[in-house]
């Protein structure tokens, strides 16, 4: 591993799928699998391509019952090419002898290089070298070169260059029994210029699909036709080669959806794209100054192995969600465009993303929260299916905003499909909300705020008002019937219906979204306030209540901590250094209970943050004026014996629970904060959840880990007009640097050292902005730098 490069030595079959997850190659419109190009998908290896937002349903026989699913689909592979000598097979790193293999993936220009040193059945060598590329600077192209080197010998090879429609979704063990064929109607051909194409579509969503491909060779070889199928399309080279010669073969492919504006016809678009392109190399170079630019605005420097990794998720991000995301009608995918776990849903996982991008690519987050706002009136109509008023956003998200969550779930361990209460999530109602307001504030995008933004907190919070019922005893507002954060709890021990009651996480952010809404409909011009009032009837006397709401939610407490929810305090404690014994990673308590049959309701154990998840969205100031606001003094004492009780009582079967935890531990326990955040870094890259990184990274906790040192261990708060910071930062990361966008300030300069931070604003024509530590605010004019002494 270097500062730039990830690298790979040696073939590793069991960890194949996990590198060809971290060697995803992608532009935010499309994505490719790290998958060797000779390698069909089998047990070892698994090429998937995705496009952002293509999704198609099937239903599928499980457990007795006909249950539908909407997945991101499996694209026609655009990989294959393989390589066989005169007279041999084709060549594979599972079928053959190979002396060298390495794979290099360079974050700095997006590309994955791979060399593989093969001996064929006569023990002929020949190195093969690939260069790949997911181009940058236009989302339809892929890029392949293949260089291949005869060692010791002289005759010929064979190269077989494919369009492969006969994929399926198959990634994922958990689903292989379900249905996987979201691609019909495959139509293959070639053009006589040496053009061969695939055109299909998806199964019920219709989505029309071209790719083209383009295979040339640095010698005057000619394409001949090879082996034809129905679904599967392919170009033959015979190609004369000499003792130490390398002959390069260049593979072009563009890819075109109709979801794509501008084009009528995804194959011709295709066709005409791809006879159209460079050469090889003016591809490379456009590729790689698109990457320049995007490493840019988004500058990170932080030293040492804490860098690299950070550089790695950045780069991951990047991918899913680059410039050409803000042209495109998709959420978040939270296993990003890596792979098919999670179906590829949209969750809450922007709660971790946004606070990033908002502070780099602002029309991203923008585009992101656009797609929360189109499926807004689907999430007015959930609610009025349930008997709410308001939206209620789907816990599970894809195509057009309906709830996507199983009904059933499939436990490993066990065997057993068992009933699925994850939609009762409603929390991801205040995410969207959440990321609404911070992404106004780091921004100062008061259009948006205005209009769609001040369209989604009405009815959010509309919804959390009519979903809270009074409790005149108490003088509070209970929210029943909740799945909160942890998700293990989903309902009390022995209950007949799931669901719990005052889950904290839930009421607090509910009683901040219904403040903070209020606050904002209050200083809009009366024209948008009359408009926006006529449009959704919102009425003085429904105000009062969302005022009442948000300073009477019930907040849980026991034992002198936050209650996880209501009757937490009364579960029973679990013997965790007995499960430890005995399972060793216990991660995924549930499971293991579950098949013990026993359920994890009965117990005080979080698979992951969330109480503590309120010391994640709110800085100290914040979340002390939040549980105020409801009638309650949250002093250090409390919180911090809230966070001690927590940590003793979660199992981390999350990638986003360390780093919620290395968060909130940053401003306590400086040494035991550090431990999750290492932890954080390694999530995908060392695989610590066990498997699960090679159906797809962790998006969220990837770009969490990038706003940890972003925001967390500066304090950094776009809020009230100023850029506000409160630094505690670790001894391991005291010293690091980044460049964000702020209020039409391009390039602000931040730089952390040792007892000291330094800002350094650029040179613009844009109006100053204020910057406020604790103890004092300096304003700071565009080509001006200051360095502060930190309190």
């Amino acid at each position: 591993m270097r500062d730039w490069t990830w690298a790979y030595e040696g073939y590793e079959p069991a960890r194949e799928r996990l590198r060809e997850s971290l060697c995803t190659l992608g532009n935010g419109y499309m994505a490719t699998r790290g998958a060797l190009p000779e390698c069909p998908a089998d047990s070892l290896h698994y090429p998937g391509t995705y496009l952002a937002g293509c999704y198609d349903r099937l239903t599928s026989d499980v457990a007795g019952r006909q249950v539908e699913n909407e997945d991101l689909v499996n694209l026609p592979n655009w990989l294959p090419l393989r390589i066989r000598t005169n007279n041999g097979t084709w060549l594979t790193p599972d079928t053959h002898k190979f002396h060298d293999h390495r794979l290099h993936l360079d974050l700095r220009s997006g590309t994955l290089d791979r060399t593989t040193r093969y001996a064929d059945e006569d023990g002929r060598h020949l190195t093969v070298r690939q260069l790949r590329a997911v181009h940058m600077a236009d989302p339809h192209l892929a890029l392949l070169r293949t260089e291949v080197t005869p060692e010791g010998w002289s005759g010929g090879i064979e190269v077989e260059s494919a369009l492969d429609g006969t994929v399926v979704n198959g990634g994922v063990d958990r689903y292989r029994s379900l249905a996987s064929q979201h691609l019909t109607h495959v139509h293959t051909g070639t053009s006589a210029d040496g053009t061969i194409w695939l055109r299909c579509r998806t199964s019920t969503s219709d989505i029309r699909l071209g790719l083209a491909a383009r295979t040339v060779v640095d010698t005057d070889v000619p394409a001949v036709p090879g082996p034809r199928e129905d679904a599967r399309v392919a170009h033959l080279l015979r190609i004369p080669v000499s003792d130490g010669r390398t002959v390069t073969i260049d593979k072009t492919v563009a890819l075109h959806s109709s979801r794509d504006p501008a084009i009528s016809d995804p194959l011709h678009a295709a066709v005409d794209r791809v006879r159209r392109v460079p050469g090889f190399e003016a591809l490379v170079s456009a590729h790689r100054i698109a990457w320049q630019q995007l490493w840019c605005n988004a500058e990170l420097n932080v030293p040492g192995s804490a860098g690299a990794a950070l550089r790695l998720h950045l780069f991951h991000v990047l991918q899913t969600l680059s410039p050409h995301t803000a042209d495109l009608d998709v959420g978040v995918p939270a296993r990003g465009l890596h792979g098919e776990a999670y179906r590829g849903h949209v969750f809450w996982d922007e709660l971790f993303v946004l606070p990033y991008l908002n502070l780099h690519f602002p029309e991203v987050s923008r585009a992101l929260l656009t797609y929360r706002h189109r499926r807004l009136e689907q999430a007015c109509r959930a609610a009025a299916d349930a008997g709410h008023t308001g939206a209620m956003y789907p816990w599970q998200s894809g195509s057009d905003g309906r709830e996507e969550t199983q009904s059933l779930h499939l436990n490993p361990r066990s065997g057993r499909w068992l009933p699925d209460h994850s939609r009762l999530q409603h929390h991801v109602g205040s995410a969207v909300a959440y990321n609404v307001l911070r992404y106004c504030e780091a921004t100062g995008d008061a259009e948006f705020l205005r209009t769609k933004g001040a369209e989604m907190l009405t009815q959010i919070s509309r919804f959390w008002a009519g979903a809270a019922t009074y409790d005149e005893a108490l003088d509070r507002y209970h929210i029943r019937g909740v799945v909160g954060p942890d998700e293990y709890h989903d309902a009390y021990p022995d209950a007949d219906r799931p669901g719990l009651d005052d889950n904290a996480y839930t009421n607090l952010t509910a009683a901040w979204v219904l403040g903070r809404t209020l606050d904002v409909l209050h200083t809009l011009p009366e024209p948008c306030r009359q408009d926006l009032f006529e449009r959704a009837d919102v009425t003085t006397a429904e105000l009062d209540t969302w005022d009442a709401v948000s300073r009477k939610l019930y907040v849980p407490f026991h034992a002198g901590v936050v209650s996880q929810f209501h009757g937490y305090g009364q579960l029973a404690e679990l013997d965790w250094q007995a499960y430890r014994e005995r399972y060793g990673d216990i991660r995924r308590l549930d499971r293991i209970l579950e098949a013990e049959d026993d359920t994890v309701n009965r117990y005080q154990a979080s698979k992951q943050a969330d109480v503590l998840m309120l010391g994640y969205l709110f800085s100290p100031t914040e979340l002390r004026a939040l549980f105020a606001r409801l009638g309650h003094e949250l002093d250090d004492t409390t919180w911090q014996r809230t966070v001690d009780y927590y940590l003793q009582r979660t199992s981390h079967g999350s990638t986003l629970s360390s780093l919620v935890h290395g968060w909130v531990l940053a401003r306590s326990r400086r040494s035991q904060a550090w431990e999750f955040v290492q932890e954080a870094l390694a999530g995908d890259i060392a695989d610590v959840q066990g498997g699960t990184t090679g159906e797809g990274i962790h998006l969220g906790a990837m770009a969490g880990t990038l706003d940890l040192v972003q925001r967390g261990l500066t304090g950094l708060e776009p809020r009230g007009g100023a850029l506000r910071l409160d630094p505690a930062p670790l001894p391991e990361l005291q010293e690091y640097g980044f460049s964000i966008r702020y209020h039409g300030h391009w390039g602000v300069q931040l730089r952390m050292r040792r007892g000291e931070i330094h800002i350094a604003l650029p040179a613009s024509d844009q109006s100053p902005i204020a910057v406020a530590l604790a103890d004092r605010t300096v304003t700071l004019s565009p080509g001006e730098a200051c360095t502060l002494t930190l309190p």
